[in-house]
């Protein structure tokens, strides 16, 4: 699809071998956030240790400069297993349909060798609901970004077997995509599905979905484009409601919350958690 130096074929190869974060982290699409995404205690003080704003505006005021500067990371680093399936994928197909991180802009056109609206798609677990929207959408691109080794192999595997070829997929953290990678007012959506929700209070400030990341992402999308988020918390619906609701660049599809898209599939941990009575809450804003 396209070309690849030997140093990025020897990023590729080395990826079987980093020691990252819990494979079950979203499985089905972002598995039950509820159990699988909670670090243990020692990871969580490390984390928080590291957590302190520097001077300047307080967390939730920030700029996008000042996010680069102040970035507390939304996962973390822990032991990884995949299957050998998973592996296989990783070495037989990582250089076909993944991108080397870079901290220059991203040629859409050049990745994926045609010019197509692009959705960028932050943590796609183990790629379920990536690449059913990608087989029903097929005239569009779509670029998962995932930090977790089990996801990655899960994704390729699946492109691989189902033949679709409008997936790209980058395996770095996600704040560093968007900063470095991503054109302002280039993207035609953005879809955040199930991130982990950080339960205990005292991480709410590792959360994904925060004011500074949102004020840049909304600067990622054209304007016409979209965000789509959904989450079985309900206090973090609530936060993702009150932070969209504030980004100046979006408005709201509905009244709140917004009734599920057709192109989002029902996966089985979303269909576990209804039968549970979780509540599954979608939000869908424009960008003016």
């Amino acid at each position: 699809m396209h070309a690849r130096t030997k140093s990025q074929t020897l990023y590729a190869l080395a990826l079987l071998t980093m020691t990252i974060a819990d494979p079950n982290k979203n499985a089905d699409n972002s598995a039950d956030n509820s159990t699988n995404h909670q670090a243990d205690n020692s990871a969580d003080n490390s984390a928080d240790n590291h957590a302190d704003s520097p001077a300047g505006n307080s967390p939730g005021n920030e700029t996008p400069d000042e996010l680069k500067a102040r970035h507390i990371r939304s996962f973390v680093h822990r032991r990884s297993h995949m299957t050998p399936g998973q592996k296989q994928a990783v070495e037989l197909h990582m250089d076909k349909w993944a991108l080397p991180y870079q901290a220059s802009l991203l040629d859409y056109d050049q990745a994926f060798g045609r010019a197509a609206p692009t959705i960028l798609e932050i943590g796609f677990g183990m790629g379920e609901t990536t690449q059913k929207i990608a087989q029903l959408r097929a005239d569009e691109n779509f670029l998962g970004v995932e930090v977790f080794n089990a996801g990655v192999g899960a994704l390729l595997k699946r492109i691989e077997e189902s033949g679709i070829t409008n997936i790209r997929i980058i395996q770095h953290d996600a704040v560093e995509v968007v900063q470095n990678m991503i054109a302002p007012d280039s993207l035609a959506g953005v879809h955040i599905y199930f991130p982990d929700p950080w339960p205990k209070k005292r991480h709410h400030k590792r959360r994904l979905v925060r004011p500074e990341f949102i004020a840049l992402l909304a600067s990622r999308i054209k304007p016409g484009g979209y965000i789509h988020c959904a989450t079985d918390w309900e206090d973090y619906a609530g936060q993702m409601l009150e932070v969209l609701s504030g980004e100046a660049l979006l408005r709201n599809t509905c009244t709140d919350y917004a009734p599920k898209p057709d192109y989002r599939p029902q996966t089985k941990f979303e269909t576990r958690g209804l039968r549970l009575g979780h509540g599954i809450r979608d939000l869908v804003f424009k960008r003016i």
